[in-house]
């Protein structure tokens, strides 16, 4: 198990890496602006996917994004 603060470096590493890095502190912004429940709206992203469609693009993003 990684600690909290390992979990937090990654996290923002990983935002800039993707939204680069002023895209990323606007994000970081967001969240913390706005009452957000990231459980509630994660369980409602792939609502429509079944098991097998989730699994499968978790594989598939995996194998081609391997940090």
């Amino acid at each position: 198990m990684i600690t909290d603060t390992e979990i937090k470096s990654k996290g923002i590493r990983l935002l800039a890496q993707y939204l680069g890095d002023v895209e990323a502190e606007r994000f970081i912004a967001l969240i913390q602006r706005e009452l957000f429940d990231y459980t509630a709206w994660r369980k409602e992203l792939d609502n429509e996917l079944s098991i097998e469609e989730i699994s499968q693009r978790a594989m598939s993003f995996r194998k081609n994004n391997i940090i």
